[in-house]
């Protein structure tokens, strides 16, 4: 049988391993810069270019996204980018139906960016 120190040590692991644990800021750096290249797929596959600008690419519908994180946390941004409706329902952003994954990644991608 475990004990009680066995049994914390697992779920502390089990946390980190999943990411439920670790929240967007506690990735070791090699691990940030993955998750932010994968958030830099999406904003492409995802299409936000269309809407958004980062710098001079992209287009000039919608914010900047170098404003929004200047803004905002990258846990909110997370937030934001998984329903946003439900973070400001007046606002024209379609929900992109983003994986809480993918919604963390793009948030690193907009946060890498400061």
């Amino acid at each position: 049988m475990m004990g009680r120190l066995g049994a914390a040590v697992l779920v502390a692991v089990w946390l980190l391993v999943t990411g439920l644990g670790s929240g967007c800021a506690r990735l070791d750096a090699q691990g940030r810069e993955a998750l932010a290249a994968q958030g830099r797929q999406l904003f492409t596959d995802k299409g936000c270019y269309g809407c958004h600008t980062i710098g001079a690419a992209g287009t000039p519908i919608a914010p900047d996204l170098r404003r929004a994180v200047a803004r905002y946390s990258e846990e909110t941004l997370a937030r934001w980018l998984r329903d946003p409706a439900a973070q400001e329902p007046t606002r024209h952003m379609p929900n992109l139906q983003l994986s809480e994954a993918e919604a963390r990644a793009l948030a690193a991608y907009l946060a890498s960016l400061r």
